[in-house]
């Protein structure tokens, strides 16, 4: 109205927005082995078996916060890359990850304590940085997948940037030599240069999901960049170009999702590994992923 005082705002509004990708839900490797897969996400990294979907010997959806594994049966995958995972008890971690040992000799298990994380090694090689809970660099979680670290070549950043900022319109930027784009509410991709050579692309995937479902599709098949029409809710496309020229600067399959998704947001369970049947309390079973208020 007219004659009214204009209020003062104390915070800045751009820091809650997430731009057009809203969910980070899964990240998707091949595992040859569904025992050792067990053994690995299930009794050492202490996650747990979506009890309700996909629950046979096939496939396997290890559920970390909101987001989860997706491991169906096939030749290994290797991200390339890393995946931060943030547990909420680094000395519990320690003993599931030495106990696990019985289960993964003779593979590519592997784990060693690092000073803000436990590097650890599943056993077909991909890499897993395992995080303490801390609210200030991860936000306000116990569980969950904070980042998923690709390697990329020398000169791809600022290509990259442009890609996500134009034709995924999700907020990017290069910090510290690191391009960061935020998917989802504090859950990030981010890509780091290397030297070193790198394998081929081996078909392992994220999925996302985006508001504007229809004008990200659009500005992909503008391009030829839609690698697969899976339903009304879903599609997929593989390659990063630079918008500016249209130079291929990495592979790795996003599967895309609306809002309208029947999975969109699912409410996933979380149990507690720190509660056994040897090491018991009534209404202790399911853990919290998020910190409790401040």
């Amino acid at each position: 109205m007219d004659g009214m005082t204009k209020p003062d705002c104390p915070w800045n509004r751009t820091e809650e927005s997430l731009g057009n990708s809203v969910e980070l839900q899964h990240v998707n490797l091949r595992v040859p082995d569904q025992l050792k897969a067990t053994a690995f996400y299930i009794s050492a990294l202490g996650l747990t078996r979506d009890p309700y979907l996909v629950t046979g010997i096939e496939n396997m959806w290890a559920n970390a916060g909101v987001s989860q594994f997706h491991l169906p049966t096939g030749p290994a995958q290797r991200l390339r890359g890393s995946i931060g995972l943030v547990l909420p008890n680094r000395e519990q971690l320690l003993h599931r990850l030495q106990t696990a040992r019985r289960w993964l000799d003779g593979t590519l298990y592997s784990f060693e304590e690092r000073e803000d994380h436990v590097a650890v090694t599943c056993p077909w090689g991909n890499r897993i940085r395992c995080h303490a809970p801390d609210a200030d660099r991860f936000g306000r979680i116990l569980l969950g997948i904070p980042y998923v670290e690709f390697d990329v070549a020398p000169g791809t950043l600022d290509g990259i940037v442009r890609f996500y900022r134009e034709i995924v319109s999700a907020p990017a930027a290069v910090v510290d030599g690191v391009a960061r784009v935020l998917v989802a509410p504090g859950q990030y991709l981010t890509f780091r240069e290397t030297d070193a050579p790198q394998p081929a692309y081996d078909g392992h995937h994220i999925q996302l999901a985006f508001v504007d479902f229809g004008g990200v599709h659009a500005k992909l098949a503008e391009r030829g960049l839609i690698s697969q029409e899976d339903s009304a809710h879903q599609y997929r496309f593989i390659k990063l170009v630079d918008p500016d020229n249209g130079k291929l600067l990495f592979e790795v399959e996003h599967e895309c999702r609306s809002t309208t998704h029947p999975l969109f947001m699912r409410k996933l369970v979380n149990r507690n590994p720190a509660t056994t049947n040897l090491i018991y309390a009534t209404g202790h079973e399911e853990l919290a992923w998020a910190m409790p208020p401040a």
